[in-house]
């Protein structure tokens, strides 16, 4: 269970009992959907749809941190584009600022917004260099940057950067949209374009839309877009523990892997919130060995950890995120890396304007289909981690599995097995029905995991992410 979790407003939307036929159809009920409904209410036909529950994806496994300084991305984006790019990207990034706490401050949603000091840190001299330059393009663009100097570190600070609680600001969100039509427990199964309209097929009903907009984490169709060859999935660990005081910052590191930290203070508990060991799920698998290395990089002990959680971001080829359209009148928000506070709530402004036919101008910059050399070169490494991780996926004899995990075939199907602490035994389908690759158990937060694509399953086997649509519970 994530920090975030405990604070979401229990109130539930209805569940999809009708046909529909709207102008604009959302699907994902997370910070990207819920914004881009929220810039729509006003001016169009539109309704979301959320596949379990509104917050309950990715959205509660972030830090929560609203940064334009986000490591050395714009050395990254000098260095594999171009300077005009890099200008661009943090222009967008502090928008994206400027667009959030418009909408806290319009709609007075109390989520504990925090203006606090951010540091890229370079605790490694190879990183020095790049952390330096780093200030110098910020510098160049207008922005104050303190240089502090260490005898073990260097790093860059600025002081206008924030921090907030995701689950209150979807909490006050879910109020201003309590009167659109959104449906919880509605998942998209199939969409088939006819008739100059999407017929979207959910269990036994169809929203016919013109325009559709996928917000989901990861979209759950393979083409026109395929995903897989233009990005890989990072994973995260994250873990909070209580301080004794609230010391106003947040950090992260100029290397990757690194770590990533902040706090969050609620009343009189304070927590510290660290983030590390992000790595490839192509690679590392052993979740409870990458959750105990998280420990000890912020030297906590066991008994003072008081929430620990793991998350999964898509990262694109070039860092940038895929907003946009990708056929007529279908749109995608995806390839937030790492930093969906910010990019979601650009990314939804920008599909509002799309589907609204106003200029917004982020629209080449995170088109889903644009081109330059740092896609070119990494579509090759993208392909090779995808086969990675499938072929991977596939080994049983993982040596971390405990007695408690069991690979047996059971009426002619591959099943895994988990033996809880009371002897139950719980029993799967050992297979991600997205595109057929293995599963990982995560035996900290007791749940099926697919190393390709970042699908999610209960010990039972119910899907609680995509982009699988179908569970794989085992029924003897």
């Amino acid at each position: 269970m994530s920090l975030w979790e405990k604070y979401l407003d229990t109130k539930k939307f209805p569940q999809l009992d009708k046909n529909l036929k709207v102008d604009t159809l959302i699907i994902g009920g997370g910070i990207a959907g819920l914004t881009t409904l929220y810039f729509l209410k006003d001016k169009k036909d539109v309704c979301l749809v959320e596949a379990s529950q509104i917050g309950l994806g990715v959205t509660k496994n972030t830090t929560g941190k609203i940064t334009y300084l986000q490591g050395v991305i714009y050395q990254d984006l000098e260095k594999n584009i171009d300077y005009k790019t890099a200008i661009k990207y943090l222009k967008s990034q502090k928008e994206g600022i400027n667009l959030l706490k418009s909408i806290i401050k319009k709609e007075k949603i109390n989520c504990d917004l925090e203006l606090v000091k951010s540091y890229v840190v370079a605790d490694k001299k190879a990183d020095v260099k790049k952390v330096k330059q780093e200030k110098i393009f910020l510098e160049n663009q207008g922005i104050i940057v303190k240089e502090i100097i260490k005898e073990n570190y260097y790093a860059i600070e600025v002081d206008d950067t924030y921090v907030f609680n995701v689950s209150k600001y979807l909490n006050g969100l879910k109020k201003v949209l309590q009167n659109q039509m959104i449906f919880e427990n509605t998942k998209i199964e199939n969409i088939k374009y006819q008739n100059g309209s999407y017929v979207c097929q959910t269990k036994g009903y169809v929203i016919e839309a013109k325009r559709v907009v996928v917000a989901c984490h990861y979209p759950f169709f393979l083409f026109p877009f395929c995903l897989p060859l233009k990005s890989h999935i990072e994973k995260s660990y994250l873990i909070a523990w209580r301080v004794l005081e609230n010391e106003k910052y947040s950090v992260i590191t100029a290397s990757n892997p690194g770590y990533s930290m902040r706090f969050y203070q609620d009343g009189k508990n304070v927590y510290k919130i660290g983030l590390a060991r992000s790595h490839e799920t192509a690679f590392s698998q052993d979740d409870k060995a990458n959750f105990l290395s998280v420990q000890k990089l912020f030297k906590v002990k066991d008994e003072d950890i008081v929430y620990r959680w793991s998350n999964v971001d898509i990262i694109s080829s070039d860092k940038m995120p895929f907003v946009g359209e990708i056929k007529d009148n279908l749109y995608i928000m995806t390839g937030f890396n790492t930093w969906g506070m910010i990019n979601s709530v650009v990314g939804a402004k920008l599909i509002s304007d799309l589907t609204l036919q106003k200029y917004n101008e982020n629209t080449e910059l995170f088109n889903p289909k644009r081109k330059n050399g740092y896609k070119v070169k990494s579509f090759f490494s993208n392909s090779c981690l995808s086969v990675i991780s499938f072929v991977r996926s596939k080994l049983k004899n993982k040596k971390w599995y405990g007695n408690n995990i069991r690979f047996e075939k059971r009426k002619g199907e591959n099943v895994a097995i988990y033996v809880d602490e009371q002897n139950n035994e719980h029993v799967v389908i050992n297979k991600c029905p997205h595109m057929r690759c293995g599963l990982i158990f995560n035996e900290i937060e007791k749940t099926w995991d697919c190393p390709c694509h970042s699908s999610r399953f209960t010990i039972d086997g119910k899907c609680v992410k995509g982009p699988s649509l179908n569970d794989i519970s085992f029924k003897e």
